[in-house]
C-alpha cells in the first residue's frame, strides 16, 4: 500500500530485532549449519478468517535478520485470509529465517488483528456515508503501523500527531475559560488551511461550537438521541460531526445512521486481539 512508500521503517524493526536477538541467537548458532538455505512458510492458524496486513514488513524483517529472503508468496494487504490459509512463502538463509522469525509473527499477528477489527466495523456501518476513523490511543512507537493496519482493514486515520489538526478537548476548553472562547485562540494560531475540530459533551456546548464557526465537532459519549439532536442543530454540509466514546460494534451501526460523518473508534488499535499465526520452517 502507499503509506508504506512515504514512511522508513526500517528503523523501528531493526530496533524491534535488537531487542529479541541481543548479543545472538545461541540455540540457532548451535543447530544450524553456517549458510544453510530453507524456506518459511506463515500459516493463519485462526478461525475462520483474518484480514492479513504486515506482509509489507516481511522482507525487510529478514533482510536485517540476514535471511538474504527472497518472497516466494505474499498474500496482498487486506485479503481475507481463511483458516489454514498460507499468507506467505519466504526462502532464504535457515538462520536468519529463524532469527526473524518472532519479530515477523509480532509485527504481523498485532497488524492483522487490527485490519480484522478494523473491518468488522467498517462492515457494520456499509451501506452509509459514515467513516470508520482510528485514534491516538496507539502503542508507543507502533503509531505509523497501527494507523496503517486501519487503512488496510478497511478504516481511515484521525490525526497522526498534535501537530496534524487541531482538536479541542475538555481540558482545552477548561483552560480557555469556554467554548468560545477556546475556538477563537484556535483560529489565531491555526493556518488557514487547517480544520478546527472541538470536543462537546452537551448539546448547550454544540450550540455555542456552531455559533463560534467549528469546522468539525467531536460528539463525546453522548446519548443516541442527542446525537441526532445534534445532527437536526449542524445540518449536513455545514459542519462535520464526529462520535467517540462508549462506540462497540454493536451500536455502532445506529450511530452511523443518525448521520455522522466520522466514528473515532480507540479499541481498533489500543484492543485489538493479535490473530493467531504459525510459522514452519523447512530445511533445505
Amino acid at each position: 500500500m502507499e503509506l508504506f512508500k512515504q514512511l522508513d521503517v526500517s528503523a523501528l524493526l531493526r530496533r524491534a530485532l535488537e531487542e529479541d536477538l541481543g548479543q545472538g541467537d545461541v540455540t540457532t548458532a548451535a543447530t544450524v549449519a553456517p549458510g544453510q538455505p530453507g524456506r518459511a512458510r506463515i500459516v493463519v492458524k485462526e478461525s475462520p478468517r483474518i484480514v492479513f496486513c504486515g506482509g509489507v514488513l516481511l522482507a525487510e524483517i529478514f533482510r536485517l535478520a540476514g535471511a538474504e529472503p527472497e518472497m516466494a508468496a505474499l498474500a496482498p494487504e487486506g485479503k481475507i485470509l481463511e483458516h489454514e490459509a498460507v499468507a506467505a512463502e519466504i526462502e532464504g538463509l535457515l538462520a536468519g529465517l529463524l532469527i526473524g522469525e518472532r519479530t515477523a509473527l509480532n509485527f504481523v499477528q498485532l497488524m492483522s488483528g487490527i485490519a480484522t477489527l478494523t473491518r468488522r466495523y467498517a462492515d457494520a456501518v456499509a451501506g452509509t456515508s459514515t467513516r470508520i476513523i482510528d485514534t491516538r490511543k496507539t502503542h508507543p512507537g507502533l503509531r505509523m503501523v497501527e494507523k496503517y493496519a486501519v487503512r488496510a482493514g478497511g478504516g481511515f486515520n484521525h490525526r497522526f500527531g498534535l501537530d496534524s489538526g487541531v482538536l479541542i478537548k475538555e481540558n482545552h476548553i477548561a483552560a480557555a475559560g469556554s467554548v468560545r472562547q477556546a475556538l477563537a485562540r484556535a483560529r489565531t494560531l491555526a493556518p488557514h488551511t487547517m480544520r478546527v475540530e472541538i470536543e462537546c459533551e452537551t448539546l448547550a456546548q454544540v450550540e455555542e461550537a456552531l455559533a463560534a464557526g467549528a469546522d468539525l465537532i467531536l460528539l463525546d459519549n453522548m446519548a443516541l438521541d442527542d446525537i441526532r439532536r445534534a445532527r437536526a442543530l449542524a445540518p449536513v454540509g455545514r459542519v462535520l460531526l464526529e462520535v467517540s466514546g462508549g462506540v462497540t460494534l454493536k451500536g455502532v451501526r445506529a450511530i452511523a445512521e443518525a448521520g455522522v460523518e466520522l466514528i473515532s473508534v480507540g479499541a481498533l488499535t489500543h484492543s485489538a486481539k493479535a490473530v493467531d499465526l504459525s510459522m514452519r520452517i523447512e530445511p533445505r
